[in-house]
């Protein structure tokens, strides 16, 4: 597969979008905490995926953690987009705001409360406290997965996470902490260095 990649093999790039888009799509919700955003997330992730596939190791295993960080920089890069235009609206002359009917629509989310809630806490958190987080928590990356994605050392990831899950734990004060924020603790499985954490019970991890 991974060489069927890099030479751009349009059916090999189709059975990648078909296994793991909608693992690219929960990721890319968690991080942005919009549905629209993240449909955008995962076209650009894929288009992205397709300009840097000579850049695919020809060795290895699953290639979910490449999407994976591409996908954490698309939102990196659209979040500072979005920040730019939000700028750039700021200056205009103001206009009588229009009811904003979203909200109305997370309620046909099963699980909005508990994201939301998530979201709240993660929002405190630096940015590369947050994205490993969810990489590990919440996509169910081990150490290693998580830091091919971001390209970052494993004990990188470990002392982001160690930080986070303490950070975490002060933010939910008397309530429970998310024990599984430690891929090695908690409601995780271990199979080796691979696990499986705590996820949302929708999300199919590939």
């Amino acid at each position: 597969m991974r060489a069927r990649i890099r030479a751009g093999d349009p059916d090999a790039f189709g059975s990648l979008f078909d296994d793991y888009a909608r693992a690219v799509h929960h990721h890319a919700f968690r991080l942005t905490g919009d549905w629209s955003t993240a449909e955008d997330v995962l076209s650009l992730t894929f288009l992205e995926a397709w300009r840097l596939r000579g850049s695919v190791d020809p060795d290895g295993g699953s290639l979910r953690p490449w999407l994976l960080g591409i996908a954490t920089n698309v939102v990196r890069n659209t979040r500072r987009a979005a920040r730019r235009h939000e700028a750039a609206v700021s200056r205009l002359p103001r206009e009588e705001a229009l009811p904003d009917f979203a909200d109305d629509l997370v309620g046909r989310i099963d699980d909005a409360e508990r994201v939301a809630a998530l979201r709240a806490a993660l929002s405190r958190l630096r940015r590369p406290e947050r994205e490993v987080v969810v990489l590990c928590v919440w996509s169910g990356l081990d150490y290693a997965g998580a830091a091919e994605a971001l390209g970052v050392p494993v004990g990188t990831v470990r002392s982001r996470l160690s930080r986070a899950r303490k950070k975490l734990h002060k933010y939910a004060g008397s309530g429970p902490s998310p024990r599984d924020g430690n891929p090695d603790h908690g409601r995780g499985q271990t199979d080796g260095d691979r696990v499986s954490a705590a996820r949302p019970t929708h999300e199919e991890n590939r």
